[in-house]
């Protein structure tokens, strides 16, 4: 086969589902190795554009936990972190939207930019986007989503533009609150009805081995994901993670997906794809029903 063919016949896999999903809203949780590796960030950029130009309403929310640390590092200040919680005064909130707002959020929108004057970058400050509320006294400016309004994420979509939102809250005094970037994008996700909650990370999906990358689960439902936790299948770093995906189901994102940042192109694979390269996460009664690949790249 040649090169040509192979491209074609990409192409000619990719279209049912840029049919399916024209129109409709995906939420992308921008984090891991991917934020921090500039041509893995590249890439996501591009993919980025590339699902806005064939009609997918794309909005990335992102974190910047590593970008603090270092910056706190540099400036001697050290971090203490309690239950994988940054303890954050206000010496440390006001250093966490330097870099949240005016660093990371910045190079995400230039990334994008480059391909076209498309992204806007949003706090969850601006316009009450995030009304936050404090998470534990002890743990200082940490917040937790109260509400979140999407009127300004929706003006941004309905003008074709691409909103990138970071994770800076504000409760009704006006008071910021870092709040983690998971939390958001699922809130955000319910918000919005989104067709797609979509969190990159440095695991490729729900394994039922840890030891075995092949036994990758490419779908399954949220009962089974509560299962496996209670099984201790699920544990450690991963529960945050799948914990994030069954919070936007319940806030009313149709699916959420688990996916390997480390991987070039890996939304494209997902979305694009009848196989898929991470895990989908849907509802049990959806999964029952057979409406996989209704919601995916499904078999």
């Amino acid at each position: 086969m040649t090169a040509a063919d192979t491209t074609a016949r990409v192409l000619i896999e990719a279209l049912p589902y840029i049919r399916r999903f024209w129109g409709t809203t995906v939420v992308i949780k921008f984090g891991g190795n991917a934020m921090v590796d500039a041509e893995l960030a590249a890439t996501f950029a591009a993919d980025i554009v590339l699902l806005q130009s064939v009609g997918i309403r794309p909005v990335v929310v992102h974190g910047g936990g590593p970008q603090i640390g270092s910056l706190l590092a540099r400036m001697g200040k050290e971090t203490e972190f309690r239950d994988g919680l940054r303890v954050t005064d206000a010496d440390t909130l006001d250093i966490a939207r330097m870099v949240l707002v005016g660093k990371v959020n910045r190079e995400i929108v230039s990334a994008i930019n480059a391909h076209g004057p498309l992204a806007v970058g949003v706090s969850g400050e601006d316009a009450g986007l995030i009304e936050a509320t404090q998470r534990d006294p002890e743990l200082g400016f940490v917040g937790d989503v109260a509400s979140v309004n999407p009127e300004i994420i929706e003006r941004l979509l309905a003008q074709n533009l691409i909103p990138v939102v970071s994770t800076i809250g504000a409760d009704s005094s006006g008071q910021a609150f870092n709040i983690n970037a998971d939390t958001v994008a699922g809130a955000l996700a319910g918000a919005l009805g989104v067709e797609k909650a979509v969190y990159l990370t440095d695991v490729p999906g729900i394994l039922r081995d840890v030891n075995d990358p092949g036994s990758l689960i490419s779908f399954i439902g949220d009962e089974e994901v509560r299962q496996l936790i209670d099984e201790g299948v699920i544990a450690g770093g991963m529960i945050p993670k799948v914990t994030a995906c069954l919070d936007a189901l319940a806030a009313g994102a149709k699916s959420a997906h688990l996916l390997d940042g480390r991987i070039p192109h890996v939304l494209i694979l997902e979305l694009f794809t009848d196989t898929g390269v991470g895990t989908m996460v849907m509802s049990e009664d959806d999964l029952r029903a057979g409406v996989v690949g209704q919601l995916s790249g499904g078999l």
